[in-house]
């Protein structure tokens, strides 16, 4: 009976399926990259966290998670007179390195995003024009206008934060927190009809907003959103 039992028991472990093997590959910073079942797993809390952090980077933003900021005082050519201000397509390839925007062959669709652009002047409404960010049949930038409505096109190869400032540069027209190109002391900001504090050059910008700049008298109605067409 004892040596049935035995052979029991041999059978039985016999088909309990053996774990996974692990294997080492060694030192990986401060951690150790180890084999469990067909996945590779890397040991020790510093290495971990540095990879969900970099993970999360790439997936939200492409790998470049530092927005822009733009220094107006260094670019050269902004329009200095007043409105209505013309697209500064002359200036557009000498602006792109302070933009940091890049000259594209053709408009890049993986990360695509719309916005709305209000801007007043003593509570008239001022023309965004046309073709801001494209430089003839040569280049476009991921930023951009098509037709002088105000819509802001947003086309990226790459998933990264565009700044309101990025389209002011390379419009030529300089913002800041008092500032909206000549006119300085009396600047207001609104995203979504909610008025907004700090520096609007510095606004990421989301699909669909409605951004609005005044610079002196406010306009008597604040726009809160705006009517995109299908598609966009």
């Amino acid at each position: 009976m004892a040596s049935g039992k035995k052979s029991k028991q041999a059978r039985r472990a016999a088909q309990v399926k053996a774990p996974p093997p692990v294997r080492s590959t060694g030192v990986l910073g401060r951690g150790r990259s180890v084999q469990v079942g067909g996945f590779w797993w890397i040991t020790g809390g510093v290495a971990v966290v540095g990879v969900i952090v970099i993970v999360v980077a790439i997936a939200v933003f492409g790998g470049s998670a530092k927005p822009v900021h733009v220094d107006f005082a260094q670019m050269p050519g902004l329009q200095t007179g007043p409105p209505p201000w013309n697209n500064n397509a002359g200036n557009l390839q000498a602006d792109l390195s302070f933009t940091h925007l890049d000259p594209l062959a053709q408009e890049a669709l993986a990360f695509h995003i719309h916005q709305h652009l209000d801007v007043y002047v003593n509570g008239q409404h001022v023309t965004v024009p046309a073709l801001i960010g494209i430089f003839g049949g040569s280049f476009i930038t991921e930023m951009h206008t098509h037709t002088p409505d105000g819509v802001l096109h947003v086309e990226s190869a790459k998933n990264r934060p565009y700044v309101l400032g990025q389209f002011f540069g390379e419009w030529g027209v300089r913002l800041s927190a008092s500032c909206l190109g000549r006119y300085c002391g009396s600047l207001h900001w609104w995203v979504d009809g909610k008025p907004q504090t700090g520096n609007p050059a510095d606004l990421i910008v989301h699909s669909h907003q409605e951004i609005v700049i005044a610079t002196g008298k406010p306009p008597a109605h604040i726009p809160a959103s705006y009517n995109f067409p299908a598609g966009e």
